[in-house]
């Protein structure tokens, strides 16, 4: 068989739609999962929380085939790996979590409030999730952070502070009533008037 001269550059793909037999199980699936919206651990000391919410288009429209990812400490400040030394070894409580979007562009995830962290330089940061955003159209996820209304360490966090202040409500999530436990609401607003502000990191 005669060699072909290289046809050029492979075209980018997006990051979605997403195949959901292999996202998360919720009971449709006869799937072992290795994370799920339900970070809560049996062991884990901290206040249970639920954060919602929904995640809608350029247009204002839900996106139902969505993926997201959230990274977090515990309620001590300490996250599960390994460069954090002050991790609580009995502890099995990870901070991953991933979920799907539903029809009507909702998520959820179950899981305790974190503790303050310092950054790179020691400076404390106020409570908060590291969020990523995956769905159709995009060819790279995108990057967030979602925050606690009322948290009075919000006033001096070193990432939140370089938010400009009428843009910081995009990322701050409100209590909103829930019976039984707390929960949280923040939506992701993909473009448009409301875009949720994103991280180049």
């Amino acid at each position: 068989m005669p060699e072909t001269e290289p046809q050029g550059v492979t075209p980018s793909q997006t990051v979605g739609p997403y195949f959901a037999y292999g996202l998360t199980s919720n009971g449709k699936y006869d799937w072992n999962d290795a994370f799920s919206n339900n970070l809560v651990t049996p062991d884990t000391i901290g206040e249970r929380i639920r954060i919602e919410g929904r995640v809608f288009d350029g247009d204002g429209q839900p996106m139902p085939d969505c993926m997201l990812e959230v990274w977090q400490a515990d309620a001590q400040g300490r996250f599960s790996d390994p460069q954090d030394k002050r991790a609580l070894p009995n502890s099995s409580f990870k901070g991953f979590g991933r979920c799907g979007t539903d029809a009507n562009g909702g998520y959820a995830f179950d899981t305790i409030k974190p503790g303050i962290v310092p950054d790179p330089d020691g400076k404390p940061q106020a409570p908060h999730l590291v969020l990523a955003v995956f769905a159709r159209g995009m060819l790279l996820h995108l990057y967030t952070r979602i925050y606690f209304g009322g948290e009075a360490a919000n006033a001096t966090d070193p990432v939140l502070a370089l938010v400009p202040i009428d843009r910081r409500a995009t990322l701050i999530a409100q209590r909103a009533n829930c019976n039984p436990g707390t929960a949280y609401r923040l939506d992701i607003h993909l473009q448009g008037d409301d875009e949720t502000v994103f991280f180049d990191v």
